[in-house]
Parts: C-alpha cells; sequence; structure tokens
C-alpha cells in the first residue's frame, strides 16, 4: 500500500496516496533459458521444522556463491496477495519477505492512539487496519508466513512521503526512533490478538517511499539491534555493505530494455512511472508485464553471470496497471526459484549464508564491478 520513488520520479506526483487493491492472476510468456553451467541448488525449509537449506554452508575452494533473489513485498497487509504468494513459493521452493506496515494491524476504532512524528493523531497516509476482523485475517495470514519460512519486516507506520509533510525525507533519528517504537507497540498489541511475529525476529525493513536521511533513520534501526536495511539504491546489482552498524541491501538502479536502456530504480511503482506515469492504461497492461518480467529476468542473468550479488526485487501487494507488475513478479518467481545454482531467499537467510563465509572469498566477489544490464 504505498509507492516508490527513484531517479525517475523526483518532485513528480509526490502529493498521491495509494491505496493497494487485489487483481488475481498471473501472466504467460516464454521463460528465460537456464543457465547452461551449474547443478540445481537444493533449498531447505530454513525456518520451517529447523531444517536449513542445501545451500546453508561454506563455499567449497573455487566455487561461486548461488545466485540469490530476495523477493520483498511492502505494506504486507492484503490476505488476496498473501493467499496467491504463499502456496507460488511453496511450490518453487522460495522464501520472501514481508515489510509490514504496522498500522494494518491497528483496528480504524484504535487509529488515535498512533501519532506519526509532526503529525496530529490519528493520521495517516495509508489506510488503518480497518474491522477486529481485518486484523484477525491478517494476523492469520503473517502468522501463515512466518510458519512457512518467510521473513517479516518493517515498513515502518504512516508512509508520510514528499508532499504530505513533514515527511520521512526530512525525519530526525528521534522521529525514527518514534516510529519504531510505535511499530513495536501496534506489535506487541498484535501479540495479544494472536501474531506470533517474535519482536527480535523483526531483523530489518524499508522505509516508506525509499525518503529518508540515512544518517537519520540507520542508527534508529541499529539502536533496535536490526541488522540490515534495504532502503538504498546504488547503480547495478551488488553485494550488501555494512554502513552505520547496518548492512545495506542495495536496490538496484538498472536499464530497462523494454525503455531504451532508460536507468530506473527496479521497483514496480518506479517501472510502472517511468513506463507511462503511473497511468492507469488497461490497453497495456500486458506489455508493462512483459517489460518488467524481461527486466527481472536480465538483472538476474548480469548478477549470474558476474558478481553473484543478491538480487532485490522489490514490490508491493498491489493491483497497480491492471495487476501488471504482481503477475510479472508472481510469473518470475515460479521461473527463476527453480533454476540451477539459484536461492530464494529471505534477507536474514542471507546474513545468516554470508557469516559462514571466508570474508577473502567473499571480498574477491565484492569487488567485482557492479552487475549491469548491457
Amino acid at each position: 500500500m504505498d509507492r516508490r520513488w527513484g531517479p525517475i520520479a523526483t518532485g513528480v506526483a509526490l502529493a498521491l496516496t495509494f491505496v493497494v487493491l487485489v487483481l488475481l492472476g498471473t501472466t504467460g510468456g516464454p521463460a528465460a533459458p537456464p543457465p547452461a553451467d551449474g547443478v540445481p541448488v537444493a533449498q531447505g525449509k530454513a525456518g520451517a521444522a529447523g531444517v536449513p537449506p542445501a545451500w546453508m554452508r561454506r563455499l567449497s575452494p573455487g566455487e561461486k556463491p548461488p545466485q540469490f533473489v530476495l523477493f520483498s513485498f511492502d505494506g504486507a497487509g492484503s490476505h488476496d496477495h498473501w493467499q496467491r504468494i504463499l502456496p507460488l513459493a511453496a511450490k518453487v521452493n522460495a522464501h520472501i519477505t514481508g515489510f509490514l506496515s504496522g498500522l494494518y494491524l491497528l483496528p480504524d476504532t484504535l487509529r488515535g492512539t498512533y501519532h506519526g512524528p509532526g503529525h496530529g493523531a490519528g493520521r495517516a497516509s495509508i489506510s488503518f487496519g480497518g474491522t477486529d476482523a481485518d486484523v484477525a485475517t491478517r494476523i492469520r495470514d503473517l502468522n501463515a508466513a512466518l510458519a512457512a519460512g518467510h521473513e517479516i519486516g518493517t515498513h515502518f507506520n504512516g508512509h508520510f512521503c514528499a508532499g504530505n509533510e513533514p515527511s520521512g525525507g526530512v525525519w530526525s533519528k528521534a522521529d525514527w526512533v518514534s516510529e519504531l517504537d510505535q511499530f513495536f507497540d501496534i506489535l506487541r498489541d498484535a501479540a495479544a490478538r494472536g501474531l506470533r511475529v517474535p519482536e527480535d525476529e523483526v531483523r530489518g525493513g524499508r522505509i516508506p517511499c525509499l525518503e529518508g536521511r540515512p544518517e537519520a533513520f540507520l542508527p534508529a534501526m541499529a539502536d533496535r539491534a536490526m541488522t540490515y536495511d534495504t532502503s538504498r539504491t546504488t547503480e547495478g546489482v551488488a553485494w550488501p555493505e555494512q554502513k552505520d552498524g547496518m548492512w545495506e541491501f542495495w536496490v538496484p538502479v538498472v536499464k530497462v530494455p523494454a525503455l531504451g536502456g532508460k536507468k530506473v530504480t527496479m521497483q514496480d511503482y518506479n517501472l510502472w512511472y517511468a513506463m507511462n506515469g503511473a497511468q492507469e492504461d488497461p490497453a497495456r497492461d500486458a506489455e508493462f508485464t512483459a517489460a518488467t518480467l524481461d527486466t527481472y529476468r536480465a538483472a538476474y542473468q548480469a548478477a549470474y553471470n558476474t558478481n553473484r550479488a543478491p538480487l532485490t526485487i522489490g514490490n508491493h501487494f498491489n493491483d497497480w496497471s491492471g495487476g501488471a507488475f504482481s503477475r510479472a513478479t508472481e510469473q518470475f518467481m515460479g521461473e527463476v526459484c527453480v533454476r540451477p545454482n539459484t536461492a530464494c531467499a529471505t534477507y536474514s537467510e542471507v546474513l545468516d549464508w554470508m557469516k559462514l563465509q571466508d570474508p577473502a572469498v567473499l571480498d574477491t566477489f565484492r569487488h567485482k564491478p557492479h552487475a549491469q544490464i548491457s
């Protein structure tokens, strides 16, 4: 239930508020051919029944890392999308990360308990949780996701982006601390309603709209003993780096083949904006699905063939452009997670894998140029 801005959207349409809806369906189209080398990387159910995936081990001498693909969904509040993603992920043995907007667990009757930094009580740029029954459904979805080995992180709460001031882009560390304090207050209250997402398992997150000063939000997350963030962009596909006590999983800025190589932050909303100004145009929905899928495939292949850096696929549970971007993501998940030498994992799983490796070996890959779509 939010939007994402990148280099192509600065100063444009910043006052819009998006309410994420749902559209069922997947798309067809030709699948990218699998890599010719290597053997399949079997995945286990890390986080479910305590069985680690087969790739959760130290690399052998001369062995390349798996190509990690990190599917993440901001908001993580849509029941219909969870109903599609959970069985798909189970079918292809993938783990995903849902970045939860805390307000989706706060019933409308309790909206007045939330105070966004610089805003009045009960105000937000996204909807609250709805009825008690709506929240109960969301809690069941989150519990099911966690039980299946998926990860729940934070997308904070009020989603105040540029145009709804004071926005996260100007917040201080104290403001981000307030957002996180309230997020965990909401989480604790939801636990009384049956939520089984432990606070200490919320290890990272993504800030709304990728808007915020790292010197403000990263220390706030580190103070909470979080370990990673995935809110910052970089050219191409790059290995995570430690910044201000946190691991930064970069959101890639890539050339989009369908746009003649124009560089775009590889998130669903940014791609939509780059393709047609984020305007609904049903006649072009299939075109946008194909263009997005081609971009994901090209970014994967670029990383696989070069530095093997983890590939962030950042999305939302949304129906933008008739669900064009959701269909692209779901088809790509179905294709890529069963490919050789590939692991569709959570951020925390990748960090656990990195801890097992010889730092010098990882540095040989980290120091390679960022993977770029040619």
